[in-house]
């Protein structure tokens, strides 16, 4: 630890002294000089990051990766509740410093920067058991009479539209979410990725995952940034890589991601 601790300082010394960096000031000189590094999390994507409402706290994966990030740097974090209709906005605006990892698309990164990515995702469909007869690839989705939830804002909410043009789908505003619909019955057929998927049929067994012939849209995760600042994305992309090679990313997947 104390040769991570060394590596982390010499980062943030390199980063301060980059050209141009006496000029404006990046985001990590005003997060050590304020001690609080700001990030943004919608709170309601397991096992990344998740909300409870009792205590007002959070916990995951993500909630994992930035507290040792503030760790690292010696400051407290501050999560901020975002909502990933407005999240890549709230970069934009300064809400926060960066977010709990989003998926890396092309309309994103127009706007916002992003780290290196550490997690690859899929998108699947599901469903409930009692409908698996239905269902058993794409296609049979891509149906008039078939209601697909997505949520709002999120990087499926455009898949589905391309994914199923004859279907009807209906976007769920948080704080509620997609496969809710599937379970009251307002629709059949709900899509999000297979990691999150894979924990819902856990907590919810009456839905599954439709056995389609495979995933759709591989989308890899990464922490947003703001678009501007290359002094703080290459010092969070230099963390990115000390801790992949210390086995950290590995040790949060066994704890919330275990296989079955």
């Amino acid at each position: 630890m104390k040769v991570l601790h060394i590596l982390i300082v010499y980062l943030i010394t390199v980063a301060m002294v980059l050209p141009g960096y006496a000029a404006q000031k990046s985001r990590l000189h005003r997060i050590l000089e304020e001690g609080v590094l700001r990030v943004g999390t919608t709170g309601d994507w397991n096992p990344m990051t998740l909300r409870d409402p009792a205590t007002n706290s959070y916990k995951g994966f993500d909630i994992d990766v930035m507290n040792e990030l503030a760790r690292d740097m010696g400051v407290k974090v501050k999560f901020v509740p975002a909502e990933w209709k407005t999240i890549v906005s709230g970069i934009v605006a300064n809400k926060y410093d960066i977010s709990t990892s989003a998926s890396i698309t092309p309309a994103r990164i127009r706007t916002v920067g992003f780290t290196r990515s550490y997690y690859q995702v899929a998108t699947v469909p599901l469903t409930l058991k009692k409908f698996l007869s239905r269902y058993s690839d794409w296609e049979d989705v891509n149906q008039p009479g078939v209601t697909v939830a997505v949520t709002l804002g999120t990087s499926q909410e455009q898949q589905v539209k391309r994914f199923f043009p004859k279907a009807r789908v209906r976007s769920i505003e948080a704080p509620a979410r997609d496969f809710q619909e599937v379970l009251s019955g307002r629709a059949q057929v709900s899509v999000t990725s297979n990691l999150e998927a894979s924990l819902l049929i856990r907590t919810h067994p009456q839905l599954a995952v439709i056995p389609v012939s495979k995933p759709r849209s591989p989308a890899d995760l990464a922490l947003m940034t703001p678009q501007d600042d290359l002094v703080w994305l290459n010092f969070l992309n230099h963390w990115i890589t000390i801790k992949q090679n210390r086995g950290f990313f590995k040790a949060l997947q066994d704890k919330w991601m275990p296989q079955p």
